[in-house]
């Protein structure tokens, strides 16, 4: 772990380590001035789950109330026939041969790949390239799906996927520094909310076991729950 800095182990101290209620949390989030930018939010919760076992992994994706104060580039994988109309939702590269012969061809300036069902047996032969990558389209992520124009529309919106750690923690980006506190809130309660109604049947014991609240250069806070 790389030594912290002095403005670091200065907001740290001055944030404390007991656990404060969210709307607490997102205020001494929003006071922290030494950064000169407009730090990203994230959310992060450490759950009861083993991530071992397959059944209990938490993937997906989430369109959060406020969005998250950033366009994404999305592509698509599609027809011929739905090249324009996957365009016009806001795709800045559509089709299938030849989007996969570019991205073959070590083209990856995107952010979130989506698919039809359709033409995935074509899109998998690209799963060494874009599964480290964490941009190989997945059912469970939300980015194969039959409905492509309103899924493109939603990622480029800022529509955000999310997968388990190795630790068993969630991790999500919820806003920026600049949003006001309530839309940060809301953003938060959402995610929260989202996480509890997919808990994995065979997770025992305390789900929600500890979440806290960071910016991007900044130390977390905890968050009572």
């Amino acid at each position: 772990m790389r030594p912290r800095s002095k403005r670091y182990k200065k907001e740290a101290e001055r944030l404390g380590k007991e656990p404060v209620s969210l709307a607490e949390a997102v205020e001494k989030i929003k006071s922290l001035t030494s950064v000169k930018f407009d730090q990203t939010i994230e959310c992060v919760l450490q759950l009861g789950i083993d991530p071992k076992q397959a059944d209990q992994l938490i993937r997906g994706s989430i369109s959060l109330p406020h969005g998250i104060g950033k366009q994404k580039k999305v592509i698509a994988f599609c027809e011929d026939s739905n090249i324009e109309a996957a365009k016009k939702a806001g795709a800045i590269e559509a089709g299938c041969d030849e989007l996969i012969k570019k991205i073959s061809g070590g083209w990856l300036d995107f952010d979130v790949a989506v698919a039809s069902p359709k033409v995935m047996a074509k899109v998998s032969k690209l799963g060494k390239t874009l599964g480290p990558q964490g941009k190989m389209p997945s059912p469970k992520k939300g980015t194969v799906t039959d409905d492509l124009m309103t899924t493109v529309a939603e990622f480029t919106a800022g529509k955000v996927e999310f997968k388990n750690d190795a630790g068993g923690n969630v991790h999500l980006v919820v806003g920026r520094q600049s949003f006001e506190a309530q839309k940060l809130i809301e953003n938060i309660e959402m995610f929260v909310s989202h996480i509890k109604k997919i808990k994995p049947v065979t997770a025992k014991g305390t789900y929600i076991k500890k979440m806290c609240v960071s910016a991007a250069m900044s130390p977390a806070v905890a968050v009572s729950v």
